[in-house]
């Protein structure tokens, strides 16, 4: 597949990266070169029993920086919670916001930043370039290597009352800088480190086939791709090495940027529905779909296929890209020990008309690199029974 762009896109770059072993230490450096005196961190219970918000804490004090913590919110922030943390917010004054986490601190740290900057509701900021209104500076400290939000301008928020996931976008969303610190991914169970590796990977080849990509996407989600498929299988059999652990929460990085600069595909429209009616795990979601779209995606995208799978020393002919790559995620994705299906998944008997109707109303369908309907949806959604 050739970037629908051809020669003329744009780059988002992305946030300042600062990439180190204990480089969560420089936060309060970091935070007063941007002017901060008064920060509020956003960090859920989970995160604070660790220790690794008290260790920010600590830095930002340091550094002369006054903070409060908002940890009020779950997995999957809801409007409900940014509304809180939008209005203790108001309540401190901060002048930087610090999102100390997984996907859902760093989605909710935006989402509290779209609020306290520019008023109104969550619903009003649904999809790309939602408002240019100025908005305060964040740092992102990412406590997994998974959703990439560190380097994304977007903030997943579902809406309280339906459960629907929005994807709410603007420049000013972005974190000004990333700390990608891996001590701080050593704390979590290889039950998490499965899932949000998956959720890394699906990233790296969604965003490569998009229908948005771009000759600059597609660099970030090849090495995306080759950083996270070259060291996961090692993770996921005993935890791996520190240079492992490295590389994937890099190559996690890479594949937000991916993201940022083009845009997902089917296997997220099919995944976000499973999470709001079953509660499945967005990792166990979007891993038990993916080797379905991309077979069916394959006589749309093999030469891209092909290009992804020689990061890892396969070649195959086009024809043959879809089917190898299915499998190879599929491998892998037993090998971090996720249901295979539907039902062992624990979702036995699923309104398959329901979710495919609410699959071909999320935003990335669109972006799939071959027209996807909601029949096509049906269909895959039985595959994955």
């Amino acid at each position: 597949m050739s970037p629908s762009q051809g020669t003329d896109f744009e780059v988002r770059p992305g946030p300042r990266l600062v990439v180190g072993r204990g480089s969560i230490g420089r936060l309060g450096r970091l935070a007063r070169e941007l002017g901060a005196v008064r920060a509020l961190v956003v960090s859920d219970p989970g995160i604070i029993a660790t220790g690794h918000t008290a260790g920010a804490l600590g830095s930002l004090a340091e550094a002369g920086v006054a903070t409060t913590v908002f940890d009020a919110f779950g997995e999957n922030p809801t409007t409900a919670h940014v509304e809180a943390g939008a209005a203790l917010a108001r309540e401190f004054g901060p002048d930087l916001l610090v999102g100390l986490g997984g996907g859902s601190s760093m989605d909710c740290a935006k989402g509290i930043n779209f609020l306290f900057s520019c008023g109104g509701r969550m619903h009003d900021y649904r999809g790309r370039d939602s408002t240019r209104a100025p908005m305060l500076p964040s740092i992102a400290v990412p406590t997994t290597a998974g959703t990439g939000s560190e380097t994304q301008s977007f903030a997943l928020v579902s809406d309280a009352a339906t459960g629907l996931k929005m994807a709410c976008g603007a420049p000013g969303a972005a974190f000004r800088m990333a700390i990608l610190d891996v001590n701080l991914t050593l704390t979590q169970p290889l039950s998490l480190v499965a899932l949000t590796g998956i959720d890394a990977l699906s990233h790296a080849v969604e965003s490569h086939v998009s229908r948005a990509a771009t000759l600059a996407s597609q660099v970030f989600s090849r090495e995306a791709f080759r950083l996270l498929a070259s060291n996961l299988p090692g993770v996921f059999a005993d935890g791996g090495s520190i240079e492992a652990r490295s590389a994937v929460q890099f190559g996690a990085a890479l594949a937000g940027l991916a993201i940022e600069n083009s845009m997902l595909g089917a296997a997220h429209s099919l995944a976000n529905p499973l999470t709001a009616a079953h509660h499945l795990a967005h990792g166990q979601a979007v891993g038990l779909v993916l080797p379905h779209v991309v077979r069916f995606n394959g006589s749309a995208c093999g030469p891209a296929y092909c290009d992804l799978l020689r990061e890892i020393g396969i070649d195959v002919p086009a024809g043959a890209a879809g089917e190898r790559l299915a499998r190879w995620l599929a491998d892998l994705c037993a090998a971090a020990r996720l249901a295979p299906t539907l039902a062992a998944a624990g979702v036995a008997a699923p309104d398959i008309r329901a979710l495919a109707a609410e699959a071909a109303n999320q935003w990335t369908a669109a972006f799939n690199p071959r027209p996807v309907t909601t029949a096509d949806l049906a269909a895959l959604y039985e595959a994955a029974r």
